[in-house]
């Protein structure tokens, strides 16, 4: 497992004091966006919504790892990499407002959000071979839980993308729970990473919780597969709270025996190093921290100014509406 934090110092790294002030800023960013959503949620104002605290160096690593090029096929709890990668904050909430996914209508290189487990894994698989069909340099970088590699549709996505060599990166972030389920009752292998050999291609692991470490092995594993040779890459992090807010982890989940760095928070750990090895100070923590909360209230803002049209039900459905309807 690859890591930073804890072993190597900043400066031993290809990454520099400015991208790595700009990783913290997008977990700073996207941590008070998921309390503001759980809140939100608590009081309302949208029907249900997937936490993702405890994975914000998984999510935010990920999407500074990519080019501009490169695609992004999120699932449910992706909602930090996409905040990190452009997507507008107010997109995301309007999103969980039943609106359409990306209501500024960007041209970001990202599918809509998969709610259904793993079934965008052979999509990105077929998006690595239309890639190649039109020989262009970019990758996929495909994200999905530690559950989604039980179900029949990793298998497919894996192997096609093996057999066919596509520029795709299967990056499974093992929060250490498929909602209730650990990862150990799931599957006899090792781990998550060594399934990849059963495909012929590299896997990995590394520590989610390092945003550094994320960066580098993301970049890396992209820079491969556009060369044709996908990875899979396990990303060890943790969910801090619920699947979602419709759930309650303390009926299934006591005291763990994972390692302090795994549950740790993971924007304290950064924050720390950072701060020790000089790059950060109070000032720069105090102007971001000052900066998302004024971005936070304009999103929602921006959310809420949307009104919603009843015919708009229809707008996918039919090409023409009835007199009835």
């Amino acid at each position: 497992m690859y890591r930073v934090i804890d072993e190597h110092p900043l400066s031993a790294t290809d990454i520099d004091e400015e991208q790595a002030v700009a990783l913290y800023r997008d977990m700073v960013r996207t941590r008070r966006f998921d309390e503001r959503a759980i809140s939100l949620q608590r009081r309302g104002w949208m029907s249900g919504y997937p936490p993702f605290a405890g994975q914000e160096a998984s999510q935010v690593g990920v999407a500074h790892a990519l080019s501009e090029r490169d695609w992004l096929v999120p699932t449910y709890r992706q909602n930090a990499a996409q905040i990190a990668r452009g997507v507008p904050m107010s997109d995301i909430l309007s999103f969980r407002r039943g609106f359409p996914e990306y209501a500024s209508a960007h041209e970001l290189p990202i599918l809509p959000q998969a709610v259904p487990i793993a079934s965008q894994i052979p999509h990105a698989a077929g998006l690595g071979m239309a890639i190649n069909y039109t020989d262009e340099k970019a990758a996929v970088l495909c994200c999905f839980g530690d559950g989604a590699t039980s179900e029949g549709d990793f298998h497919e996505g894996l192997n096609f993308a093996g057999v066919f060599e596509t520029p795709t990166v299967f990056f499974c972030e093992n929060n250490g729970w498929a909602i209730s389920v650990p990862r150990e009752k799931q599957t006899a292998s090792e781990s998550i990473a060594i399934k990849a050999e059963a495909y012929g291609i590299a896997g990995t692991q590394v520590d989610g919780n390092d945003p550094l470490a994320v960066l580098a092995v993301v970049r890396k594993a992209l820079s491969v597969a556009r060369e044709g040779s996908p990875v899979l890459i396990e990303s060890l992090t943790y969910r801090r709270g619920a699947h979602t807010t419709s759930d309650d982890p303390s009926r299934y989940r006591d005291e763990e025996s994972l390692p302090e760095w795994r549950t740790a928070d993971p924007l304290s750990r950064y924050e720390t190093y950072l701060c020790e090895e000089g790059v950060l100070d109070d000032g720069t923590i105090e102007e971001i921290e000052t900066e998302t909360d004024s971005e936070l209230q304009e999103a929602v803002k921006r959310a809420e100014s949307v009104e919603p049209r009843p015919e708009d039900v229809f707008d996918s459905v039919y090409s023409t509406i009835g007199q009835r309807l």
